[in-house]
């Protein structure tokens, strides 16, 4: 995740443009909106006012260039279809719901508008797929990767179980502080969107990696620093993009393909619905507020339970 650079995202824009970016993101941040949601958000208006100035057919389309308040339906309607054409329809749906918000907040909070340009646009379909999970053998195979009494061998295995174990998004742990890992409870607090504090539990084996973990991290050159992963060169922070750079390359060592933390948020949705589990608890857990994202994350257990409850059934298994 880039680091959010106003400067940058408005680029190219018109005046007019770049400084609605500025106040809106000026109100974000006062709502305690997390940097990656506004960075989506005014990437989204940002690449439709860039769109309006360099590519649209629309010949009208110069004066909602110069001021975000011309944007009409077709303007943005336009934009989405350029959107699932160079990119795909998932990002069209991302950049949908970031200008909803943009021009809610013109309409409501600015009052520049009357009605928004979005009332009337559809939201993008977007293909139903079943998410892969990350395989018990997969896991144990990363984690026979980061075999060794190395400091970075002893904190990428404890990073790989807390992945495991808690479900928890790439940057939930990336951001945990010392402070958060309670050995005596083997639990953890977790700091999810929306400013929505948690703490789950771990196994045993969890706790083991930790702990040998902290040790080593005592003797670290950045031992004082208050973040829970520390990069193993100089006295800095693992940063969530780092750990997610590092799984990369802990993947292409150990012979698995596509590894990133959200495999494991996957593999905790499925296996606790495979199990049973109460969906209400997983939303705690997991730190949802919508019951669509354990829909979502367990479209996968649920294939797999129809599977098993067709074999078990002998469905057209004639004598």
């Amino acid at each position: 995740m880039p680091v959010l650079d106003l400067a940058k995202l408005t680029e190219g824009l018109s005046r007019t443009w770049a400084g609605y970016l500025r106040d809106w993101d000026r109100s974000l941040r006062s709502g305690n909106y997390p940097e990656t949601t506004r960075y989506n958000y005014l990437l989204a208006a940002a690449q439709l006012g860039r769109y309006l100035g360099e590519y649209s057919p629309d010949p009208d389309a110069d004066a909602a260039a110069e001021d975000p308040c011309a944007v009409t339906r077709g303007h943005v309607e336009v934009f989405q279809a350029w959107m699932i054409e160079t990119r795909s329809a998932s990002t069209a749906l991302n950049k949908h719901k970031g200008l909803q918000q943009f021009f809610k907040w013109l309409r409501e909070d600015e009052e520049a508008i009357d009605r928004s340009p979005m009332e009337r646009v559809r939201q993008p379909k977007t293909p139903a797929r079943l998410i892969p999970v990350m395989p018990a053998d997969d896991t144990a195979r990363l984690l026979a990767a980061c075999k060794g009494k190395a400091f970075v061998n002893l904190r990428d295995e404890a990073l790989i179980r807390v992945y495991c174990s808690t479900g928890a998004r790439l940057s939930e742990v990336g951001r945990l502080l010392v402070e958060d890992v309670d050995l005596t409870t083997e639990s953890v607090r977790f700091h999810g969107k929306g400013a929505k504090d948690r703490r789950m539990r771990f196994g045993p084996r969890t706790a083991r990696a930790l702990s040998r973990y902290l040790r080593a991290r005592d003797k670290h050159k950045g031992t004082s620093l208050p973040d829970l992963w520390l990069a193993d060169r100089g006295a800095a922070a693992l940063a969530p993009n780092g750990i997610k750079i590092r799984l990369k390359r802990l993947g292409k060592l150990a012979g698995v393909d596509v590894v990133h933390a959200h495999r494991w948020r996957h593999s905790f949705a499925h296996e606790w619905k495979r199990a049973g589990g109460d969906t209400g608890d997983l939303m705690l857990l997991l730190g949802w507020s919508s019951d669509d994202m354990p829909r979502h994350y367990g479209a996968s257990a649920a294939a797999e339970r129809a599977q098993e409850t067709q074999a078990r059934l002998g469905i057209g298994e004639c004598p």
